[in-house]
């Protein structure tokens, strides 16, 4: 025989009713931004998505995940007094290094120039997922600034997430070493789901060409079960230079600009883009609470 609960206070039972009728939250995004190629534009696509994620209202945190050759904090002008390298050696907690940036995002800064943080051992990776695990404050998001290429890091940080948004542009350099990470994350790690964006180019036509001969190829050596999905290109523009050389996110520095509108398309059609719906076999950051919307 089941036991019969039984509510005698209304304080409970109007608890319950709220709870109930209550709409459940968003899922929680855990997004890996990455790159094969250097110098395609990745940090500073990041920063501004982040940016224009929180103008839409979402609590979002980056993780600058280049440990070696931190850039983010750079780029929106912060001077952290602490970073990851700190919680690593355990000198503070997580929560003590967080700085915040423009709009109210969270970032947990990376350092420069530490060689042994280039590849992180079997133990700093599990210490830095319950790092995270353990993170109590409400977010929305976590967009991942991995380095680029396959280093260790670099895998490693991209099967944490549960998405992973590639960004390229239209060298052939920058084609090519997209399709290494995504053939070693998919014959490696057995990811298979991807979202490609496309950066730095002032015709539309140009991006979805770069996009066509990245899903081609990938289909054709990946597997038809790989899903490589067109998120958009960023249009060239002058704003994003001037902004970089002044610190500032272009979104805030110069937010009437053509490159501005285009990063608030982008974080919304990332945001309303269905989230994955399992997880894989990898482990992930923050992955209790995950569960949580998985069950």
């Amino acid at each position: 025989m089941k036991p019969t609960i039984l509510l005698n206070d209304q304080d409970e039972m109007d608890e319950l009713s709220r709870e109930l009728a209550a709409p459940p939250p968003p899922p929680l995004r855990i997004i890996a931004v990455t790159s094969g190629k250097g110098g395609v534009g990745k940090s500073n696509v990041v920063a501004n998505l982040g940016v224009a994620l929180a103008q839409q209202g979402l609590k979002v945190l980056l993780i600058d995940a280049d440990l070696g050759l931190a850039n983010l904090d750079i780029l929106l002008g912060l001077s952290p007094q602490y970073t990851i390298h700190d919680v690593l050696q355990l000198r503070k907690t997580l929560p003590e290094v967080l700085v915040e940036g423009p709009g109210g995002i969270k970032i947990l800064p990376a350092s420069s120039g530490i060689p042994e943080l280039s590849e992180l051992d079997e133990y700093q990776k599990m210490f830095l997922l319950n790092e995270l695990d353990n993170y109590s404050e409400t977010i929305d998001v976590a967009l991942i600034d991995t380095g680029a290429g396959i280093s260790r890091n670099v895998l490693f940080f991209n099967i944490a997430a549960l998405e992973r948004v590639v960004v390229a542009n239209n060298e052939p350099t920058s084609i090519t070493d997209a399709y290494a990470l995504i053939k070693v994350l998919a014959t490696q790690h057995n990811e298979r789901r991807f979202k490609l964006l496309v950066n730095g180019l002032s015709e539309p036509r140009e991006a979805e060409a770069v996009y066509r001969t990245l899903l081609k190829v990938s289909e054709r050596f990946l597997g038809r079960d790989i899903s490589l999905e067109y998120l958009g290109h960023i249009p060239h523009d002058d704003a994003v230079s001037k902004a970089v050389l002044k610190q500032q996110p272009v979104l805030t520095l110069y937010p009437k600009s053509r490159v501005a509108k285009s990063f608030m398309q982008m974080a919304r059609r990332l945001w309303e883009m269905p989230a994955p719906e399992e997880m894989d076999g990898n482990i992930k950051f923050f992955w209790r609470r995950l569960l949580q919307y998985q069950i």
